[in-house]
């Protein structure tokens, strides 16, 4: 069978996996929330954002809500749009579909399931763009909520080894370069991840149990990045 066969098998099968599978690098339990009406969380993408192989509590949008907890800033659960195997077509679908309410913060993370479909860069940009404007429409034009974070580079995980892993790579680079410069465009801040998800090529503490996906640790790395970001503006 060939490989450009078994990859896209391979994450269909890890789609139908438990939503919210047993993780060996679970986190702290998130603290009560201080009193009053908490803010709201949206957060749009893929298995990245929805955390496929850890915890609902080690996502890294979770992880965030903890940390800024503990920093006294009253944050509801996050909400998810975000499903294992959505391109930016499916993303936008389905907000299309469900038309979300607006939210204090909203973070997006799409483009990898776009990259192994070997999708157009030209439509992506086009997607995208689509996506951060209606991000920023549900924070109600507050566009410093709007948190973009890069691609994950999956090149560097035991489940890419028989890929061709310097495609991979320079494939993931087009697309965060244009995710990078329609952002930049529209002013939000960009959490470029993408270098620390390449240490995992020396460390596999910061895989899942699947061999692909990040672990909570990793999830960790990249809510200790937005925490500081986001807690002055939701005080």
């Amino acid at each position: 069978m060939r490989v450009s066969v078994i990859l896209p098998l391979l994450l269909v099968l890890a789609s139908c996996r438990p939503a919210e599978p047993v993780s060996n690098n679970t986190v702290t339990p998130p603290p009560p929330p201080p009193p009053g009406i908490p803010r709201t969380w949206l957060a749009l993408g893929d298995s990245y954002t929805i955390g496929q192989g850890v915890d609902a509590g080690d996502r890294f949008p979770a992880q965030t809500v903890n940390l800024l907890r503990q920093k006294g800033i009253n944050m509801g659960l996050p909400d998810y749009i975000a499903v294992t195997g959505w391109t930016s077509t499916t993303l936008k679908n389905e907000v299309n579909r469900i038309s979300p309410i607006p939210h204090d913060v909203v973070s997006l993370l799409i483009g990898v399931n776009d990259q192994y479909q070997t999708s157009d860069t030209t439509g992506y940009r086009d997607r995208f763009t689509w996506l951060l404007e209606k991000a920023i429409a549900l924070t109600g034009g507050k566009k410093e909520r709007v948190c973009v974070l890069s691609i994950p580079d999956y090149s560097v995980t035991p489940f890419a080894s028989f890929l061709d892993t310097a495609r991979i790579r320079r494939e993931i680079d087009w697309f965060n370069s244009i995710n990078r410069d329609v952002t930049s465009r529209y002013q939000c801040p960009y959490f470029d991840i993408t270098p620390s998800t390449r240490e995992a090529r020396y460390d596999r503490s910061l895989l899942a149990n699947d061999g692909l996906h990040p672990s909570a640790l990793e999830y960790r790395k990249w809510a200790e990045r937005l925490t500081p970001v986001l807690e002055p503006l939701l005080r």
